[in-house]
């Protein structure tokens, strides 16, 4: 079988990933991984794509895989094609669901807003709870503190660009709920026709959050393109 790597998103961890594992592990060796600062996971020195994806290298060194399959989930999907461009030799097939692929100084500081660790711990208290418990023994405020920082650094300079995308040989899945607002259907689609080998997949009434995602859809569809 095919070994299967599965990344989530900012401020998420492996666990939200668990029930599509499940799924998926008749057909696939699944892998799950924290980013670091993430789920537990040792803090970094900062929050960025480069670290996330040395986290990714990492762990297919640790676990002797040469090449990945990967299904990244928002963040995870951009580390992954960060990859595909800086370690061509390490990418088999990337899946990406809900990928925040434009940035801006104005769309980085409109996303910030969303991570207010006091007025979420305010207003939506269950979710400041889920958060702790999901990042502990980790300060769940300084996960949101290090996610802005990096979002900053995004907006003042996006990692990847068209040339970029351009460069990418691999086969890709560009995929998006049409009910996403943190991702527009039009960064979505410049991506999926810059890039090289590129399929696209919208999915009617899927919002942003993978815990909302019909994972069973999200499952025949990842065990389709892999």
């Amino acid at each position: 079988m095919k070994h299967l790597l599965l990344l989530h998103g900012a401020i998420g961890a492996k666990d939200q990933l668990q029930p599509l594992a499940e799924m998926l592990k008749e057909k696939f060796i699944v892998h799950t991984l924290n980013f670091s600062g993430h789920g537990g996971a040792k803090m970094p020195e900062e929050f960025s794509i480069e670290a996330f994806a040395a986290d990714v290298l990492a762990y297919l060194k640790a676990n002797s895989i040469q090449q990945a399959n990967i299904f990244g989930y928002s963040m995870g999907g951009y580390v992954a094609l960060y990859l595909a461009k800086h370690q061509p030799e390490k990418m088999e097939k990337i899946f990406t669901l809900g990928t925040k692929f434009l940035w801006s100084p104005e769309i980085a500081a409109k996303e910030i807003k969303m991570l207010d660790a006091g007025k979420i711990a305010e207003k939506l208290p269950a979710f400041a709870e889920a958060l702790e418990k999901r990042h502990a023994p980790n300060d769940w405020k300084d996960v949101l503190k290090r996610t802005t920082e990096m979002m900053t650094a995004l907006g003042n300079k996006n990692v990847l660009g068209k040339a970029d995308y351009n460069s990418i040989e691999h086969p890709v899945l560009i995929g998006i709920g049409d009910k996403d607002t943190m991702v527009t259907l039009e960064e979505t689609i410049d991506v999926y026709r810059s890039l090289k080998n590129a399929s696209l997949i919208v999915f009617p009434g899927m919002q942003h959050p993978i815990e909302k995602a019909d994972q069973g859809w999200l499952a025949d569809e990842i065990s389709r393109f892999f």
